[in-house]
């Protein structure tokens, strides 16, 4: 797997499924915690599968010389 999750968008998924997983257990138990695991596993992993299908990429690419 090669890295396609840049810096803050791996720091936004990791808040943002952890959020929606805490909604889970204090808030409305609804379906969204289901999305909390998705964004806080590829945030975790700095891997999101959608993006390679897309062709998206959100790291840095270094400059080679």
């Amino acid at each position: 797997m090669v890295c396609n999750v840049g810096t803050i968008d791996r720091v936004i998924r990791i808040v943002l499924g952890l959020v929606l997983i805490s909604l889970v257990f204090v808030g409305p138990q609804t379906p969204w915690g289901w999305i909390g695991v998705i964004l806080l596993a590829t945030g975790l992993v700095s891997f999101c599968p959608l993006y390679k299908i897309l062709g998206i990429s959100s790291c840095q690419v270094s400059k080679q010389q």
